[in-house]
């Protein structure tokens, strides 16, 4: 049974930067996709980032230039940088793992940016 667990969330002020964590349990993790989804208060969740077992990644266009995803196959952790932080980006952030035709999500972590 695959388990995900967030990590690195927190408060930090605008123009910050936090680094989230994901480590999945399991023996597929290097073969997987990965990403990160957001749901802000009142919202929908919504895609963020990704990266493919061969490396490809992918970005919600207003992340572009700010947050960074990566993988470590041997930790079976993925990471997310997000640099340059807005208000906007608040939000708990979940981990996703896409593998064999099955998705399993993370239980979350909260990010707030405010002053």
């Amino acid at each position: 049974q695959v388990r995900l667990v967030e990590s690195g969330g927190g408060l930090v002020q605008p123009g910050g930067s936090l680094r989230l964590s994901c480590a999945a349990s399991g023996s597929t993790f290097s073969i997987a996709a990965m990403g990160w989804y957001r749901q802000a208060p009142g919202k929908q969740r919504e895609f963020v980032s990704v990266i493919t077992g061969s490396g490809s990644t992918g970005y919600l266009p207003s992340v572009k230039g700010r947050f960074t995803i990566s993988r470590d196959n041997a930790k079976n952790t993925v990471y997310l940088q997000m640099n340059s932080l807005k208000p906007e980006d608040t939000a708990v952030y979940y981990c996703k793992m896409m593998v064999a035709s099955n998705d399993y999500w993370g239980q979350g972590t909260q990010v707030t940016v405010s002053p």
